[in-house]
């Protein structure tokens, strides 16, 4: 071999390319790396063999074992539903009081209903159901629309102000500053007046007896003249601590100012009615629900 096919630094042959005056090693990978490698070829064949592997034009080459990581999925899912089968069926007959009545059924709906919650209304309502602004707690005792058992399915199954047929529409909070139907300081005055219903803190300056006053002209239509709030309308109570949209002033001037109107989707024809029982039961014991 040539004297200048060697490194003089490593003393290694080169391969005879040079890039900028920098020589290539020669330097092989080791043999038991590439009998390695080799290997994983041969295996890689095996596996075009015996499962899917290539598409072809409408379809795919299914294998030599004739399997498939979808169907394995369905095959586990229908075992499930096979074995949940007798239950499910004393679920759907079942009434929600003879649910919450059955130990064995109620101890199903909950664990069916925990699964359904986290898939589709813990996005919204918290993984523990403790909401969020504009989204309500369902772990309190506050229930704009009723918090039995039957009053939590009527609102999974149609849904608030959806386009569901049974919906439940109550009355949008009308939009009393935009629409020009109060001035900025009425507003500000009732804003001041239903904060100290819910012992809040107010300005000490605030003209209570005005908002008083734009409260029972404007407001105790929708929230009653004590403002504990109307369910049949959807009208929340205004004198305890809970406040949907945020109770600092400002939420609730802009509250005033814009209206409110939250919406709910009705999740019947998306959920079967086995799963919202189900669900219904298990909002039902996040400890706020009513009996």
């Amino acid at each position: 071999m040539d004297k200048h096919d060697i490194d003089e630094v490593t003393g290694t042959a080169t391969t005879g390319h040079v890039w900028d005056g920098i020589r290539e090693l020669n330097t092989p990978l080791p043999r038991w790396w590439l009998w390695l490698f080799y290997l994983t070829i041969i295996w890689s064949i095996g596996y075009w063999v015996v499962y899917p592997a290539w598409p072809l034009v409408s379809s795919f080459t299914a294998g030599a074992f004739d399997w498939s990581s979808r169907q394995a999925v369905v095959t586990d899912l229908d075992a499930i539903k096979a074995q949940r089968s007798p239950m499910v069926t004393r679920l759907a007959a079942a009434s929600l009081q003879e649910i919450a009545n059955d130990p064995q059924l109620l101890e199903f709906a909950r664990a069916q209903g925990r699964a359904a919650f986290v898939e589709n209304c813990a996005p919204c309502h918290g993984t523990g159901g403790g909401g969020a602004r504009s989204y309500p707690n369902l772990n309190d005792d506050e229930w704009i629309w009723g918090g039995k058992l039957e009053d939590i399915a009527q609102t999974i199954r149609h849904g608030i102000r959806s386009t569901d047929g049974a919906t439940r529409q109550g009355a949008a909070m009308p939009a009393f500053g935009r629409d020009g139907i109060l001035k900025r300081a009425d507003i500000e005055n009732v804003a001041d007046y239903v904060r100290s219903l819910s012992g809040l803190p107010v300005d000490p300056k605030a003209d209570l007896a005005a908002g008083k006053k734009t409260f029972a002209d404007t407001c105790a239509v929708c929230h009653g003249d004590d403002a504990k709030g109307k369910r049949e309308l959807g009208a929340p109570n205004l004198t305890d601590p809970i406040w949907l949209y945020g109770s600092d002033k400002a939420a609730i001037v802009e509250g005033i100012w814009n209206g409110r109107g939250g919406m709910m989707p009705a999740w019947a024809g998306r959920l079967d009615d086995v799963t919202i029982k189900s669900l219904a039961v298990y909002v039902h014991s996040f400890g706020g629900g009513e009996k």
